[in-house]
């Protein structure tokens, strides 16, 4: 799937709804359900490979997850790959050229608990990279004013505008602001911002999609829910299995077959 039409996919007319996957299996059930794109997620896919989330990912291991998940999809793949794993900004743009190589469109990056400068000096080697490479790649920059409770009220507003604003110059194509929830905050960001669109992230407070979209937000994300809220029920069922109830296992199961059906189509994927 291209680029370009994953752009598109910002452009609307309704929110771009963005389920993330840890591992090939929950990406080719997301995309059976009809996902437009599909996202990873850091968290999911770390402990999916025996790692805890934050930037502690082997960088080859990274890329096999990739490659697992890329092969069984159709639809468009974005990937976090955190702070780049590392702070060397040539570093972070060769990881970005490999999994370019596997057919991801595009990418979540964060500054996390480190300086803006650093971010925007790795957005700038990353689109040095994608032109020489001649590769289009939708640079989705994360910033966690909100999520790390930097600042507060007005003060979080300008500074997430802040930080956009260099974003936007060393060359990203979207912000992205988990931990963001309340309405008049969205509208006055994406105003700022614009036409960059505006990417939240789902929690629990979160206005409905129609609030979302009259607040200038253009893309949804779930983040580590869907890949908790697998992991709980889990949690729930061997406990229940251990202390002898079986009927929960069987309460929601997916179907043998079903499951089975939607990898028997993956020849030239």
């Amino acid at each position: 799937m291209s680029s370009q039409h994953f752009r598109t996919l910002h452009q609307g007319p309704g929110l771009l709804l963005l389920p993330n996957a840890w591992d090939a299996v929950s990406a080719r059930l997301i995309e059976s359900l009809g996902a437009k794109a599909i996202a990873t997620t850091s968290a999911g896919l770390a402990w999916s490979n025996g790692y805890p989330d934050g930037n502690a990912l082997p960088e080859d291991q990274l890329v096999a997850a990739i490659r697992q998940i890329a092969r069984v999809l159709r639809v468009p793949l974005t990937v976090d790959i955190e702070a780049g794993y590392s702070d060397d900004p040539d570093v972070v743009a060769g990881l970005v050229a490999r999994i370019l190589d596997i057919g991801v469109v595009g990418i979540n990056i964060e500054d996390g608990a480190g300086p803006t400068d650093l971010l925007c000096k790795k957005i700038a080697a990353i689109r040095d990279q994608c032109a020489h490479s001649g590769c289009d790649l939708f640079i989705n920059t994360r910033t966690d004013v909100y999520l790390r409770g930097i600042a507060s009220g007005q003060a979080a507003i300008e500074e997430v505008i802040k930080r956009s604003s260099r974003h936007r110059a060393a060359g990203c194509d979207g912000l992205f602001v988990p931990g963001l929830f309340e309405a008049d905050a969205m509208a006055k960001i994406s105003t700022a911002i614009a036409p960059t669109p505006l990417n939240v992230m789902a929690v629990p407070n979160l206005p409905s999609l129609d609030t979302l979209q009259k607040s200038g937000v253009r893309r949804l994300s779930a983040g580590s829910s869907i890949a908790q809220a697998a992991l709980g029920r889990t949690s729930q069922l061997v406990s229940g299995f251990l202390a002898g109830a079986m009927s929960g296992l069987f309460d929601a199961s997916a179907d043998y077959g079903e499951m089975n059906r939607l990898f028997s189509t993956n020849a030239g994927r």
